[in-house]
């Protein structure tokens, strides 16, 4: 089975989004460690009024992070999945919160206009057609001096990840999807992520769409040398 891309994994997503938040909750440190990234965006100290683009929010996973980290900024959050969308909008948000269904490298067509003095993206770029169109386009959308936090699955190189990866998706991740019906969701996450960048590649993909001070940093637990976060910001 090739990865999903475009409609057909937006429409994955929108048939997962009623069992999602049940199989995250079961991945231990799923909801810690988005609020490790979030925070990597050292929003505490400037986040009054701070306006913050969450790409990629689904059901509301990385917006909830967001706030923990900077509690009084106003969030625009962007979803490609009208379902995942539906399950956030019906959580308790406040109201500097809004959610948009839209893609990540067309904002402007989904009515989100910048700049935004910071951007958080968990589990986005490895889903996208053209990861260098979609850099662009958050560049694009950012304020000068921006800040941006990626959260995504992309393993270190070494064979000993690559090797976990799969054992993990092949005892865990895939029979849980089977038991919701969307095993061919969770067979793409299981894909995408042997097919995407490692670390090492995607820091410079992000430093080659002028991205600065771009940093590769570790999470803890089983997720280590598989999810990363990576920090950067544009000029100022």
């Amino acid at each position: 089975m090739p990865v999903l891309r475009d409609d057909a994994l937006s429409n994955a997503f929108d048939h997962a989004a009623a069992h999602y938040d049940l199989l995250v909750a079961a991945s231990p440190g799923y909801h810690g460690h988005l609020r490790r990234s979030a925070r990597r965006l050292g929003l505490r100290d400037a986040g009054h009024g701070a306006r913050v683009l969450d790409l990629g929010c689904g059901t509301g996973a990385s917006t909830a992070a967001l706030l923990s980290a900077a509690e009084r900024a106003e969030i625009t959050a962007v979803d490609a999945s009208a379902g995942m969308l539906a399950r956030a909008a019906h959580k308790k948000w406040p109201s500097g919160v809004r959610f948009v269904h839209g893609s990540a490298d067309r904002l402007g067509a989904a009515g989100v206009d910048g700049p935004f003095d910071a951007v958080f993206a968990a589990y986005l770029f490895r889903n996208v057609t053209d990861p260098d169109l979609t850099l662009a386009a958050v560049h694009a959308a950012m304020a000068p001096g921006g800040r941006i936090a990626v959260h995504e699955y992309a393993l270190s190189g070494r064979p000993v990840h690559r090797a976990l990866w799969t054992a993990v998706c092949r005892t865990v991740i895939m029979p849980l999807g089977r038991v919701g019906r969307d095993a061919g969701l969770y067979e793409h996450l299981w894909r995408s992520v042997l097919g995407f960048d490692t670390a090492s590649e995607f820091a410079e993909r992000m430093r080659a769409a002028g991205f600065l001070d771009v940093r590769i940093l570790p999470l803890p637990g089983w997720q280590t040398g598989i999810t990363h976060t990576f920090v950067g910001r544009v000029a100022a």
